[in-house]
C-alpha cells in the first residue's frame, strides 16, 4: 500500500474536506458521503495524480478505500 493510501487520504481531506479520522481502509464512498458526482471527480483527481484510469465498476458507493488502494497499487505496478 506504500504511498497510495496516504495519497488517497490527502486527496479526500484536502479536496473533498473529509475529516482525516473518517478516512479508514474499511471506509466506503457511501460512508464518506461521496455521492456519484463526488466519486467521479475523485476518480478524475486520482487519474491525474497517479496516472491510473478507474473504470465505472472500480469506484462504486460500496468500494472500500482498501480495495481502491489495492487496485491503484496493482495498476501502478502493472504499468512499470
Amino acid at each position: 500500500m506504500s504511498t497510495i493510501h496516504p495519497h488517497i487520504t490527502d486527496v479526500l481531506s484536502r479536496t473533498f474536506r473529509v475529516p482525516v479520522a473518517e478516512i479508514l481502509p474499511e471506509s466506503t464512498m457511501d460512508s464518506l458521503d461521496m455521492d456519484s458526482l463526488a466519486a467521479a471527480e475523485f476518480a478524475v483527481v486520482l487519474r491525474e495524480t497517479t496516472g491510473v484510469e478507474l473504470d465505472t465498476g472500480t469506484l462504486t458507493r460500496g468500494t472500500t478505500l482498501a480495495e481502491l488502494t489495492a487496485h491503484l497499487h496493482a495498476a501502478a505496478g502493472a504499468a512499470r
